[in-house]
C-alpha cells in the first residue's frame, strides 16, 4: 500500500473487483451511468460525499487511507501556546492510530536498513517507547 501517493479511484476499483459487486448494483446505488462510474475509477481524488458512499457500499473506510497518510507524511504541528488555548467545535484526537499495515511498513523500513530507529522516530514522530514496543512484539512473535 502506497500511503504517499494515493489514487483513490484505483483503490475503489480494486475493491469492487475483489468484492465482486456488479455494475448494475453500483449504478443503482449511486444513480449514475456506467460511464460515470468508470470515470470515478480514473479519478485520483473524489468528493468526500462520493467517497462516503463508496465506503458504505464496499464496507471499507477509505478515509482511513488519508489518515494514515497524515500520520506518516504530515509536518508536525507548530507548538504555539496561543493555538493551544483556543477552543474548537471540532473533535480533538489525543493520539495517532497506527494500523497493522503502518506498523509493518515502519518495522520493515528498519529491518531492511532503509531507515534507522532514530530516523523513523524523527521522520514519523513516533515516540521511542512506542517504537521499541513494536520491535519487541515483532521479536517475540518471530521466535
Amino acid at each position: 500500500m502506497n500511503f504517499k501517493d494515493i489514487h483513490i479511484g484505483q483503490m475503489v476499483k480494486a475493491l469492487v473487483a475483489e468484492r465482486g459487486i456488479d455494475m448494475p448494483r453500483i449504478c443503482n446505488f449511486f444513480k449514475y451511468s456506467e460511464d460515470n462510474i468508470e470515470q470515478m475509477y480514473k479519478e485520483k481524488s473524489m468528493d468526500s460525499e462520493v467517497l462516503l458512499k463508496w465506503s458504505k457500499l464496499l464496507q471499507y473506510d477509505f478515509f482511513r487511507i488519508y489518515s494514515q497518510h497524515l500520520i506518516l507524511y504530515a509536518p508536525p504541528a507548530l507548538l504555539d501556546k496561543k493555538a493551544d488555548s483556543k477552543k474548537t467545535s471540532l473533535p480533538l484526537f489525543r493520539k495517532n492510530i497506527y494500523t497493522k499495515e503502518i506498523i509493518n511498513y515502519i518495522l520493515n523500513q528498519i529491518l531492511t536498513g532503509n531507515m534507522s530507529r532514530n530516523e523513523v522516530m524523527k521522520r514519523y514522530r513516533i515516540p521511542k517507547t512506542t517504537l521499541y514496543k513494536w520491535i519487541s512484539k515483532q521479536e517475540n512473535n518471530g521466535k
